[in-house]
């Protein structure tokens, strides 16, 4: 009886790569976490965790949140980092929370809008030929990472156009961004156009050409009000 188990537990380890599913996604948490931080630069934070109560909802003291655990809380925004050992203590501590890039500054911003108003306009972009950077799929928005933008800078490029959807959100200096492969109140944050390997930092585009294409691509492909 005693072998049988013993098989049966090698087998489940052999399975997982010899450890705990969940041990191996938490390891892919701080191993992601880590390689945004210190290879590529960009400043994180761990983002608070879904209330386990109810994953729709989310752990911060804000019942009407909007982003359930897609955000920072404790610590705040301030407190992202490169800081390869804050990094590691925060996720070994907090082994499952949500990895959280603080826009701006060096590090990328991005565009967002609604997921399948996203992925029509790629879906044109790519028939055109257009280079895109990563791009970040959560259930419900997709972001498109760009180069770090100024207020002034964005502020003048939205006023030269006759008309920007209302769903597009900006997420710039002081902004914040869940990266792959957090796990959120509102589902799975994934690449939807990973990151070239290697340890260089992703190649992202300009925010203004991006910002032209997704409002060409959105008028072009006739998506209704509702889904902007």
């Amino acid at each position: 009886m005693r072998e049988i188990l013993g098989r049966r537990r090698g087998l489940l380890s052999r399975r997982n790569g010899g450890k705990p599913r969940r041990n191996d996604e938490r390891s892919e948490l701080i191993g992601a976490a880590l390689t945004f931080a210190t290879e590529w630069q960009w400043p994180v934070l761990p983002g608070v965790a879904p209330d386990p109560q109810g994953r729709a909802r989310c752990a911060c003291p804000d019942p009407e949140c909007t982003v359930p655990g897609a955000h920072p809380f404790d610590p705040g925004l301030l407190a992202a980092t490169t800081d390869a050992r804050m990094v590691r203590w925060w996720w070994t501590n907090r082994p499952s929370a949500p990895i959280v890039l603080a826009t701006g500054g060096k590090a990328p911003c991005a565009v967002s809008l609604p997921a399948l108003a996203a992925s029509r306009a790629l879906a044109l972009l790519d028939r055109r030929g257009m280079r895109l950077g990563p791009v970040i799929a959560a259930p419900h928005r997709w972001a498109l990472l760009v180069q770090p933008y100024s207020m002034e800078q964005l502020g003048e490029l939205l006023y030269a156009k006759d008309f920007v959807p209302g769903s597009l959100r900006f997420h710039g200096e002081g902004g914040y961004l869940a990266l792959p492969p957090s796990e959120t109140g509102q589902g799975a944050v994934r690449w939807e156009r990973a990151p070239l390997p290697g340890s260089a930092a992703p190649w992202v585009p300009d925010v203004e050409a991006v910002v032209d294409a997704v409002v060409d691509a959105l008028t072009r492909t006739g998506v209704s009000a509702p889904e902007l």
